[in-house]
């Protein structure tokens, strides 16, 4: 069972935005749409070439039955639009014209060599907010450079902190396209930043979103560490890479029930050492924990400094005793049970899911995270993934599935001036 999506208009109703995006920038589009605004994607007559990208719907390949197009593109209208002919740049022009923000990720100098790059459009609608997406920046030794999401996550840094302490295998590549998705998140927010900014200045501004260096600030301390100490951190399995790994702190066990799950923050204050204390006892465990007494000693003391762990010998056991505790108990219960014990008592932990296991759990129904998105064409309705945020006076909401091939053409160009007569002339003619 999943939820409808929310009511209400999302908070930035009332925004038009042009996304011509390729796979690298589909979410940014995604993010402003879901939350409301009305994005336009622009793509060639022929289709965005993610349309052909599996997996699809039954196994059956076709323009409008690809679920990664339909999970890029949710809530948004659709134009086709042809930009090798001057008629179709003209109509972008006129689109730009009628938007608060346009979205890109064409190759750098493309859209200079067809005049449709910032000092082009900036004329035609001087509060424009243009971002440009690219791999390295718009100017620089490495602006052609041509990536995957792999070679992003790979050259920006990501990668290297992430796989297992066994530093005989290959690093792991984080899945879901998260080196695309960091870009977009960048560009959503500077966007969004640029908007107040338009807000209290009246005044547009071109925003270059460098993915790699976007990638590159999101390694948490690994990058910092390089560049201030010069050292450089090394993975570990399931937690935070660290300069000096700690190989013998499990953060991953198997449960009673053979299901896995994420031990999480470890406790790491006295008040947390003693709840973890009185789980065991309550469970009747404590003697068969034979670090018990450590928890103890760390329950007494006053604080507790995780910054003197390397030189405080009897902190660093105590501490490794109580990762070892949560480990202890998640071995004996269930992982749901454990799960629950855990949150109950302030302990971040999660259960190791598989996606469709996401979809049915309890917790996430009722959060509202899986939604009902129907599909008129199809006469079926689809689960999709819902909002990864909730805001209490807008929602974030599927408004409907993504759009088919042209679908949008006649309402998005009439409301440019595009009469019946002249969008029928652009189709003959291959325009759109």
């Amino acid at each position: 069972m999943s939820t409808p999506p929310p009511d209400g208009p999302g908070a930035l109703a009332g925004l038009r935005v042009v996304e011509l995006c390729d796979e690298k920038g589909a979410l940014a589009g995604k993010l402003f749409a879901d939350m409301g605004a009305e994005v336009i994607k622009v793509e060639p007559p022929a289709g965005d070439p993610t349309r052909h990208y599996p997996p699809f719907l039954d196994d059956e390949p076709g323009l409008d039955r690809s679920l990664y197009f339909w999970n890029y593109n949710t809530s948004k209208l659709g134009v086709t639009l042809d930009l090798e002919q001057e008629a179709g740049r003209d109509l972008l022009r006129r689109l730009v014209a009628s938007a608060g923000v346009f979205i890109e990720s064409e190759r750098p100098g493309r859209l200079a060599e067809i005049g449709l790059d910032y000092a082009d459009l900036r004329p035609l609608n001087e509060s424009l907010i243009m971002v440009s997406i690219t791999p390295f920046g718009r100017t620089g030794p490495r602006a052609e450079e041509e990536v995957t999401d792999l070679t992003l996550l790979a050259g920006g840094g990501p990668v290297w902190s992430c796989g297992y302490d066994d530093h005989s295998l290959p690093p792991v590549r984080g899945g879901g396209n998260q080196g695309y998705h960091t870009g977009c998140h960048f560009a959503f927010m500077s966007a969004l930043a640029a908007l107040l900014y338009r807000d209290h200045t009246g005044t547009g501004q071109h925003i270059d979103v460098n993915m790699h260096a976007a990638v590159n600030v999101t390694t948490e301390a690994a990058t910092y560490e390089y560049l201030v100490a010069g050292a450089t951190v090394q993975r570990q399995t399931g937690r935070h890479h660290s300069v000096t790994p700690m190989p013998s702190m499990r953060s991953q066990v198997r449960c009673a029930d053979g299901r896995y799950v994420n031990g999480g923050i470890p406790a790491r204050r006295p008040e947390q050492f003693r709840r973890v204390h009185e789980w065991l006892v309550e469970l009747d465990l404590v003697d068969e924990f034979l670090e018990a007494p450590l928890l103890v000693i760390g329950a007494q003391r006053e604080s507790f400094d995780m910054q003197l762990i390397s030189e405080d010998e009897e902190a660093r056991a105590i501490f490794a005793a109580a990762r070892e505790a949560v480990n202890f108990l998640a071995a004996h219960l269930p992982a749901d049970e454990f799960f629950r014990g855990a949150q109950e008592r302030g302990f971040q932990v999660g259960v190791i899911y598989s996606p469709e296991e996401v979809i049915e759990d309890p917790h996430f129904i009722d959060r509202g995270f899986p939604v009902q998105v129907e599909h008129p064409e199809l006469g079926r309705t689809f689960t999709y993934p819902g909002a990864p945020y909730k805001f209490g006076a807008s929602p974030w909401r599927i408004a409907r599935r993504a759009p088919l091939l042209g679908e949008d053409n006649e309402s998005v160009y009439g409301s440019i001036g595009v009469s019946a007569e002249e969008l029928a002339h652009f189709k003959s003619t291959g325009v759109v």
